[in-house]
């Protein structure tokens, strides 16, 4: 069974490496473009897809110019079904936004499987009125046979400068195990994307010759005054 399954997630990866190397690339592009222009790159996600935001915020080897946006509102920790509850809601994402000093030279990756809560529709809506460029990592399976629960009728993927699909399958839990379906495969594909893209941005400003700032673990020798000094500059804080 075991194996089984690292073959089924083999087959879902490769899915993702032999279609999306194109819509990373462009991702990347808005992302070098945005730090470039002295912008910044934000990053959104509610429930599980939270964990998809964090894999590249204060991370050993992630970029420094991340700032997430991860009220805990929207996440898992807090009790069962308030992050459901909430990303079903009309304005939040709106006012949240608000709360950061956004500009058009900024770019915002939101994660979402399905893309059709109206807190995703609308943090996609909200950064494109603000100028933002905006990146979806989304099933487009599972959007694209369910409708918008937005009064927009839109999912995030027919709003986005750059889709990047993350091929789960509708409901995301797809293995069977006798009678169960289990095993979902966003979190898997969705951290496998974020981390291709933040090492292309890095291979890009390299080649522009832009200073890259990166986090060391703070666990190796040394690392912590570097990392301090990071955090310093780009959160104004230690």
């Amino acid at each position: 069974m075991i194996n089984q399954y690292f073959n089924y997630l083999q087959e879902v990866f490769n899915k993702v490496k032999l279609n999306e190397e194109e819509n990373i690339r462009k991702a990347s592009e808005l992302i070098v473009n945005s730090i470039s222009n002295d912008g910044r790159f934000f990053v959104f996600g509610t429930g599980h897809s939270h964990i998809i935001a964090e894999e590249i915020y204060l991370r050993a080897g992630g970029l420094a110019v991340v700032e997430a946006i991860l009220p805990d509102e929207v996440m898992l920790h807090q009790m069962p079904n308030k992050s459901t509850f909430i990303e079903r809601l009309s304005g939040y994402s709106q006012e949240l936004l608000n709360l950061y000093s956004v500009s058009p030279n900024d770019v915002i990756l939101i994660i979402s499987n399905s893309g059709r809560n109206n807190v995703i529709v609308e943090m996609a809506l909200a950064a494109k009125e603000k100028g933002m460029k905006v990146i979806g990592i989304t099933s487009l399976e599972h959007s694209k046979n369910s409708p918008s629960r937005h009064t927009s009728g839109k999912r995030l993927f027919e709003l986005c400068d750059v889709t990047i699909n993350n091929h789960a399958p509708i409901g995301d839990a797809n293995f069977e195990v006798g009678k169960h379906k289990v095993g979902a495969v966003s979190t898997f594909t969705g951290s496998a994307i974020v981390q291709a893209l933040v090492t292309n941005v890095v291979a890009q400003l390299d080649a522009l010759n832009i200073d890259v700032p990166i986090f060391k673990s703070s666990n190796i020798d040394n690392a912590q005054e570097y990392n301090d000094n990071l955090f310093m500059s780009y959160y104004g804080k230690k």
